[in-house]
């Protein structure tokens, strides 16, 4: 088939779209920063392969406060992007990630997951849950291939953050556990649990999916499943005008009704859109949205 003449099969603007010839092609392709020393923050950063047939890796971010004398809380970090776009190593995220290890004290391990709709659902799940895996091996006495994770990194208290979802993939990893550590905390940050009716986008990237009710998309679909929450504490991010606002406050009430014997934190930045801290770190509503996380991250 002639490129040239290839049709337009599925599109999801702002996303990508499919061709009849099996082209995909993203509206916007992400870059690509190198990991480094960052002169405004301290912050060191390096990459790792975790999972070489799968392309799944890492970023690991170690603050200047490494070394002190202590060790220090450990967070996951999963980006968003609608399972589609997006990645640990594009400046969004690098920068953004630099500055909460600086600002929370913490290390942090970017995953870089497999894209939909190259790689369907469940890649994405089960590319974090390898990379998790791979953090787990440092737990205990120590003996994983990373020094710094096990040199510095308190397992004891272990936090998994994510942004839209990202966050819907992080509340999976919670829920899924089979881990040697506990997490402590998760972080949803403008999380991403469907719109309450079917999604032509779900659908196409998640061959399998049962529609609205996938528990892989919708933690609220059985309160039973939201009461295995494996971890003591949770902080639900919301944006004032962000359409997906009443799905994080759905599952914010839903939670405090389970049986669950964790605490669940809600806080709503209003006036502001999805994601709005990752395109304009300066501004005050980040700032507060910053100090919120580490404030959480800190107990």
């Amino acid at each position: 088939m002639n490129p040239e003449t290839a049709q337009v099969t599925h599109d999801f603007p702002s996303l990508f779209r499919v061709y009849d010839n099996g082209q995909i092609a993203r509206y916007q392709e992400h870059d690509f920063v190198p990991p480094s020393l960052d002169p405004k923050t301290g912050v060191e950063s390096r990459d790792v392969v975790i999972s070489p047939e799968n392309n799944v890796s890492a970023r690991i971010y170690l603050p200047k406060t490494a070394g002190g004398g202590g060790k220090l809380p450990l967070i996951i970090y999963i980006h968003g992007g609608a399972f589609s776009i997006q990645s640990a190593f594009s400046s969004l995220y690098h920068y953004y990630i630099n500055e909460l290890a600086s600002e929370s004290g913490s290390i942090v391990v970017s995953i870089e997951y497999r894209l939909a709709p190259e790689h369907p659902i469940p890649a994405c799940y089960d590319d974090s849950y390898a990379a998790i895996k791979w953090v787990d091996s440092h737990a205990g006495a120590g003996q994983g291939p990373d020094p710094w994770l096990n040199e510095c990194a308190d397992f004891e208290r272990v936090y998994v953050a994510g942004d839209s979802a990202g966050a819907t993939i992080s509340h999976n990893m919670v829920i899924r556990g089979g881990f040697g550590f506990k997490f402590s905390g998760l972080i949803l940050i403008h999380p991403f649990f469907g719109i309450g009716e079917p999604n032509k986008l779900w659908d196409f990237i998640c061959p399998d999916t049962i529609g609205p009710q996938d528990l892989r998309l919708n933690p609220t679909a059985h309160l039973d499943h939201l009461s295995k929450l494996g971890c003591e504490r949770v902080l639900v991010c919301v944006a004032g005008k962000d359409s997906l606002r009443e799905r994080g406050w759905n599952y914010y009430q839903k939670l405090k009704n389970t049986d669950w014997e964790g605490v669940v934190e809600f806080f709503e930045t209003h006036g502001e859109d999805h994601v709005f801290h990752l395109f304009d770190r300066e501004c005050e509503n980040s700032i507060s949205l910053m100090k919120r996380i580490v404030s959480f991250i800190k107990g």
